[in-house]
């Protein structure tokens, strides 16, 4: 099994940072991805950044912004959000492909969420 625990969420105003951390533990092979996702009151998760083979991707609406990077050696991806605007209010979900030991598939793991929230 595996867990993915997120912390670093909060409350910040407009034009503020936060630093979204999660880290992956439990019986793990091989980590193929590690994302994050965001849910905005009302609205579907979508897609903030995601990192596979060293290589970040983000959505437009947060590049210039947020830089998703790994922690070294451990399994903990890092999101720091800086120049923050309401409209970034959110549960942030972590999400990853895993493959646990003695398996070659990955499987799709998701952390609870930490809240976002940012006023004006």
């Amino acid at each position: 099994q595996v867990q993915l625990a997120e912390s670093g969420g909060g409350l910040v105003q407009a034009g503020g940072s936060l630093r979204l951390s999660c880290a992956a533990s439990g019986s793990i092979s091989t980590t193929h991805m590690m994302n994050w996702y965001r849910q905005a009151p009302g609205k579907e998760r979508e897609v903030v950044a995601t990192l596979g083979g060293g290589v970040p991707n983000y959505a437009d609406s947060v590049k210039g912004r947020f830089t998703i990077s790994k922690d070294g050696a451990n399994e903990r991806v890092i999101l720091q959000m800086n120049s923050l605007e309401p409209e970034d209010t959110g549960v942030y979900y972590c999400n990853a492909w895993i493959s646990t030991i003695g398996s070659t598939r990955p499987n799709e793991y998701w952390g609870q969420g930490t809240q976002v929230t940012v006023s004006s």
